[in-house]
């Protein structure tokens, strides 16, 4: 019985051994049929990949001119990379940022809206207080009420020092005599803080290099406003926004007003460039009193022959007809001395033998009493125009065709 019971339970064992042998036979045959066909599935992936890699190279065979695309596109992008960096420069440096779409603009001014019309916190506003106590500084070390001596065609006299007139706006500055100069210039900015820093503004240091000495105006409560061609327009206007309270507006430059020919004087007459010597007065003189402002209306002294053969006894008691005549442009007037027996068309061939224009277009007329001396053959005293006459050279009407039918 013993025996039987261990063949028995010997029999079992070998039985669950071998039914777990099957067990997992079985498994690991599934999980080979499995990575099989995965693998399958990887070798077509592979084999598809080949085939866009085969077709990609015979592309890049075909058209050569791709890689080149590539390497255009690339500069374009940091081309325009480039642009905009700049543009973001530029914008800062007059206190402008960029906030981009709407949505954005939207929440930008929200989150920063305006104080006044025309002016945002991000706006460069000068410590005007600070700016003014330290000129009254400045004028100090400048040697304000500190004569010095000048010496002058052989003399010598005192003289005070003459100040920097400085006015000081809401919007900007007005330095000597203009231009107005806006708190969003770079220049102004840096004038500005040297100010407020103590000291003497750099841009002065080659005008005046042992300082100098200013006269501040203080109008931080008036808005200046530069007149510019293209935004005049009829009509008042109206402040639109909030803005603040006792805010005035002015466009008048402060101190005297400069002719324009203490503004030619201080340029010079001529400049040399290039081996040329050019002028510099006479075309801004022209730009701004016009081409023909100096220039004097001229006048001819057109005598009749019959005068210089007469004695000298008899000329004193011959009468003589005086006549003023203006050219058509206006720019040139003919005195005329002849006898009053000469005839209109004498005075004719005198006008045309000293006039550059052709003076056979022309009508001679009165003003006033209007009259137009067509008769060549009438004499001047027949005419009216003894002792004198003030007479008008006038381009001939077209005659009308109809009426000469």
């Amino acid at each position: 019985m013993g025996h039987y019971t261990l063949g028995k339970e010997h029999g079992l064992s070998d039985f669950a051994l071998l039914s777990s042998s099957v067990t997992r036979v079985s498994e690991l045959e599934t999980r080979v049929k499995l990575q099989a066909q995965e693998i399958q599935l990887k070798d077509q992936a592979i084999a598809s990949l080949e085939q866009k890699i085969k077709k990609l190279k015979l592309q890049r065979t075909d058209h050569p001119e791709g890689e080149k695309q590539v390497h255009e596109f690339e500069r374009k992008c940091q081309e325009l990379q480039k642009k905009v960096n700049d543009m973001e420069q530029f914008l800062s440096d007059y206190g402008l940022i960029w906030v981009g779409d709407e949505g954005s603009s939207e929440a930008f001014k929200q989150e920063i809206p305006l104080t006044t019309a025309g002016f945002s916190p991000n706006t460069f506003q000068p410590d005007f207080d600070l700016v003014l106590e330290n000129l009254r500084d400045l004028n100090v070390l400048g040697g304000e009420g500190v004569s010095h001596i000048e010496f002058k065609e052989g003399a010598a006299r005192l003289r005070p020092p003459v100040p920097v007139p400085l006015t000081l706006y809401k919007n900007g500055i007005i330095m000597f005599q203009g231009p107005f100069r806006s708190y969003q210039e770079p220049s102004t900015q840096q004038c500005l803080r040297d100010i407020m820093d103590g000291y003497f503004p750099s841009e002065l240091q080659t005008r005046f290099p042992d300082g100098v000495t200013f006269h501040a105006t203080d109008m931080r409560k008036v808005i200046f406003h530069e007149h510019r061609p293209w935004e005049q327009f009829p009509g008042p206007g109206q402040n639109v926004g909030c803005a603040e309270e006792n805010l005035t507006w002015t466009s008048e430059i402060p101190g005297p007003r400069v002719s324009v020919q203490q503004f030619l004087d201080r340029l010079p007459k001529s400049v040399i460039q290039g081996g040329c010597v050019m002028d510099i007065q006479g075309p801004i003189r022209d730009q701004l009193l016009g081409p023909k402002a100096d220039e004097k209306t001229r006048e001819s002294l057109v005598e009749s022959p019959l005068l210089g053969l007469m004695d000298k006894g008899s000329s004193a008691n011959t009468v003589v007809c005086n006549l003023r005549i203006k050219s058509e442009a206006g720019d040139h007037t003919y005195r005329v001395r002849m006898l009053p027996t000469e005839t209109i068309g004498d005075l004719w061939v005198y006008l045309s033998q000293h006039s550059v224009s052709e003076v056979s277009s022309c009508d001679l007329i009165r003003p006033f009493p209007h009259h137009v001396y067509d008769n060549n053959a009438c004499t001047l005293q027949e005419a009216g125009l003894v002792p004198n006459a003030s007479l008008l050279l006038r381009r001939k009407k077209p005659k009308d065709p109809e009426k000469q039918e």
